[in-house]
């Protein structure tokens, strides 16, 4: 399933504006500017990567920390094009192929807005685990305050 992940160019932007910026996200996911972009795809320890399970772009996530002496990573602003197509599971299970397969990572970690408890279900069924909660932690693009759930994979857990 790796295979279906590939590293994110400058031609990809657009997508990504157009994904990030549904309304239906904007509770969860910032939009980050072209310079913001552009700079995930300069970093050594970050991977802006765009999921395309049949030849045509369907989500986007980003991986940081990579240069982690631990050998973790973080897992971030992971959105798909459309919802409620049963699409979350796999780009999902794609995203942890890639980076326990090609980036070769130990440990993949998360953060998720603790009312967004679709994310968190999915992220339970896929093998995370629920570490702990960081109530009232992060201050969301409209002003509100949000507790940030963080849930965490290990290598070892999941079924490849």
């Amino acid at each position: 399933m790796t295979q279906s992940i590939r590293i994110a160019t400058a031609a990809d932007f657009s997508f990504i504006h157009a994904v990030a910026g549904r309304p239906d996200y904007a509770r969860f996911v910032v939009d980050e500017d072209d310079d913001a972009l552009a700079a995930h795809l300069a970093s050594p320890d970050r991977t802006l990567v765009v999921w395309q399970p049949d030849g045509t772009p369907e989500g986007f996530a980003l991986f940081c920390e990579l240069d982690n002496p631990a050998g973790r990573t973080e897992l971030r602003r992971l959105a798909l094009a459309q919802t409620d197509r049963g699409r979350g599971r796999p780009f999902l299970d794609a995203l942890i192929g890639y980076a326990f397969d090609a980036l070769g990572v130990r440990r993949i970690w998360l953060d998720v807005a603790g009312d967004n408890v679709r994310a968190q279900t999915l992220y339970r069924r896929a093998g995370f685990t629920c570490e702990g909660t960081l109530r009232r932690h992060w201050r969301r693009p409209a002003g509100d305050i949000a507790d940030l759930m963080l849930f965490g994979l290990l290598r070892e857990e999941w079924p490849s």
